[in-house]
């Protein structure tokens, strides 16, 4: 005879698959789930306790991130768009900008200066993957962190594109045939195979260092290009007499110049993707910034101005713009004399602009992998579409459906109409991080900021930082001009972003998920291999007390978990644990009990709760019974409640020997299967485990045998 208290409690769905940014699934130092599960919990630890073990964990790491990147990665991603982007834009700004276009890229630097300090803050205060999609998120929610995060994902596929298409243009000049149509366009296609494989198989730390010194050699090279040209070309009336404002050039021409300038600024997103994973302090951040401003105004507005005197502007027209547009800088170095050093620049920048160009393409495909992949474990995009290689564990769906798209932008063989399209994706981003920064300093005043943008000024009780405020009135405007100015980017731009919302609203309201709360995934979902099926879906888990209530609750939960996947989430496992009270026949069934029994009883489901529900797609009920004998109260519950298998603890084995001499048995004896767990064992009508730790095993060394390493 039985008689019932309580009734299950909800439970909550595993942290896999839906996390909330306040509640991230726990999880101890050696990798297992943590022992300080629920609140009532932590309270038993001792707050003061559960801190120090909080702060313990989180120091270790960040500590183990904090060393596994270093600066020459860092230089290589924020130093090779920088390199490569004169070699394809030059030509271009140049044809908009005529005379003006040294003018343009110094307002370029200056706009980059305010880029960089704003994503240098953003990334050191949320040290996530991804640059303006982080900072959106914090700032406002997750639909504005996706238009971010699909606006530059647009960019990084033009890049290749563009880097691709550039990189056959220089090489003709090995290879004359190289310059036609056809052959062209098949070699980059070639490119971004390579690219495509490459990343497919991984980017490593090695390949980081010779991509840095390619980039070191490069930009020597550009500087050595400016020094020759000014002292060769230079000419301050050749320079300003084709300058005639309204005219030469036109003042729409002028600012679309200006918003197509901001190409190279892509580079501060990709080193924003290794927030939380650089070796880098508040002052090598500073010098970043200060470095990457230098190269900016030296190299960029000293080409402009050797290209402009070099090929100077005649009637509206530049060389740079007709015969030099796909390699600008091959022309410009085709002008110096004497003839053997134009002969032999035109093979070094041809050789070194081809491999940079390149580089600038794996770099992109790289930011575009680590982009991909925070979109996908925050269910932004389909986690389909972020899967990761078995063997490589590389985003290859996105990686390979990045180069399908790439190869079909490069067919027009149009570098106006790409950059076009990439200045879209790039200046909403940069304006969405600008605003963002300036949001953060409201919403997180307090927040631990390695780097803040200087000048600020107190508008209602927050810093605003000046610089943020005028990078986001800029490229704001830049964004509106080039939708007016530019039908391709119009067309083109809306309709990507537009197509990414449709996807993100269908996919979020399929799953019945809110558009504006970050839900994310855990990572086991994005692989390949077939996810583990569950053994059992609903176990019954019996607590006395013991010291091995939590183990069994641990391998009860090994048992009912599976991988996170979307279908775990819908059908979660359950586990009913039901704590005994055995009354003695002394006492009517439903006398009132010890305080102290409830309380223990209380305490006891309340940590098995918090135990069980930290595996992935568990759900732990729990209920309390009265019963005269346990066995009985067991089997009858197993039976109502209709679970697939009932897990029990056993006491530890015995040590004292039975004395065989007397006519007893030999050996220890078995009291690890007691009364109670005979009787389930013979009249249950589902399975029956028993768990118990080994001979000379302490309960806390079973404890941490279970433990799984990645639940």
């Amino acid at each position: 005879m039985t008689a019932q208290e309580g009734s299950p409690g909800p439970g909550s769905a595993g942290q896999g698959d839906g996390e909330e940014p306040g509640k991230p699934a726990a999880t101890s130092a050696d990798g297992g789930p943590s022992r300080g599960g629920g609140p009532k919990v932590q309270a038993e630890l001792g707050r003061a306790e559960a801190e120090r073990i909080a702060l313990q964990i989180s120091a270790r790491s960040l500590s183990t991130m904090r060393r596994s990147v270093g600066s020459p990665l860092l230089f290589a991603i924020v130093y090779t768009p920088l390199a490569s982007a004169i070699y394809f834009s030059l030509g271009i700004i140049s044809g908009h900008a005529l005379g003006l276009t040294p003018l343009v890229f110094l307002i370029a630097a200056m706009l980059f200066t305010l880029t960089a300090m704003t994503y240098a803050e953003g990334a050191s205060l949320h040290q996530e993957r991804s640059g303006s999609t982080v900072f959106a998120r914090y700032a406002f929610n997750e639909l504005i962190s996706f238009a971010a995060g699909w606006a530059i994902l647009l960019d990084y596929i033009i890049l290749i594109a563009v880097t691709c298409y550039s990189a056959t243009q220089y090489l003709k000049v090995f290879w004359s045939p190289l310059g036609h149509s056809a052959e062209s366009l098949g070699l980059a296609l070639v490119f971004i195979l390579i690219v495509v494989l490459g990343n497919i198989r991984g980017f490593g730390w090695r390949r980081s260092r010779r991509l840095a010194v390619l980039v070191v050699g490069d930009l020597a090279l550009q500087g050595l290009i400016v020094v020759l040209g000014l002292v060769l070309f230079f000419n301050p009336h050749t320079l300003l007499d084709p300058i005639h404002l309204g005219s030469a050039p036109k003042w729409s021409d002028l600012v679309f110049a200006l918003t197509i300038a901001a190409i190279s600024f892509t580079s501060l997103e990709s080193a924003a993707g290794l927030a939380g994973e650089v070796r880098i302090s508040s002052g090598a951040l500073k010098r970043l910034v200060g470095s990457g401003t230098a190269t900016v105004v030296v190299l960029y507005v000293g080409i402009a101005l050797v290209a402009v005197t070099a090929l100077p502007v005649h009637n509206g027209h530049t060389q740079l713009a007709t015969r030099f547009l796909n390699d600008p800088v091959v022309g410009l170095v085709s002008h110096m004399h004497p003839h053997w050093l134009a002969r032999t620049l035109r093979y070094v920048v041809a050789g070194l602009a081809t491999l940079t160009l390149v580089a600038a393409a794996n770099s992109a495909m790289l930011g575009l992998s680590r982009l991909a992949y925070s979109l996908s474990t925050n269910r932004q995009i389909p986690s389909g579409l972020g899967r990761l290689h078995p063997q490589r564990s590389t985003p290859y769906v996105l990686i390979i459906l990045a180069g399908v798209i790439a190869a079909g932008l490069v067919v027009p063989e149009s570098l106006d109409f790409l950059v076009g399209i990439y200045a879209f994706g790039a200046l909403l981003a940069f304006t969405i991080a600008h605003v963002s920064v300036c949001r953060m300093r409201y919403s997180d005043p307090d927040g631990k900021r390695p780097y803040r943008v200087p000048l600020s000024i107190v508008v209602r009780g927050a810093s605003l930082p000046l610089p943020a405020i005028f990078g986001a009135f800029v490229s704001g405007a830049g964004w509106v001009a080039l939708l007016i100015l530019h039908d391709p980017a119009r067309y083109v731009g809306l309709g990507w972003m537009l197509a990414g919302l449709a996807m993100y609203v269908v996919y979020r309201r399929a799953d019945e998920t809110s558009l504006l709360r970050r839900v994310t995934v855990a990572p086991e979902v994005l692989r390949a291999e077939p996810p583990r099926e569950r053994d059992y879906g609903s176990i019954l888990v019996p607590l006395f007390g013991t010291r091995l209530d939590e183990d069994i609750v641990q391998t009860a939960a090994l048992l009912v978990s599976g991988e996170p996947t979307d279908d775990a989430a819908i059908d979660a496992a359950t586990i009913e644990a039901v704590w005994i009270f055995v009354i003695p026949m002394s006492l009517p069934l439903d006398a009132r009990l010890p305080e102290a029994q409830v309380k223990e009883a209380r305490q006891a489901l309340a940590r098995a709760k918090a135990v069980g529900e930290e595996y992935t797609g568990v759900q732990v009920a729990t209920a309390t019974v009265r019963t005269r004998r346990a066995g009985y109260a067991i089997v009858d519950e197993a039976r109502r409640r209709g679970v697939e298998a009932i897990v029990l603890g056993a006491e530890e084995p015995s040590l004292i020997r039975g004395g065989a001499r007397l006519g007893g048995r030999g050996g220890p004896l078995e009291n690890f299967v007691g009364d109670v767990t005979k009787y389930v064992i013979s009249k249950a009508d589902c399975r029956v485990i028993v768990t118990a730790p080994a001979g000379g095993e302490s309960a806390a060394e079973s404890r941490s045998r279970l433990a799984p390493a990645n639940p």
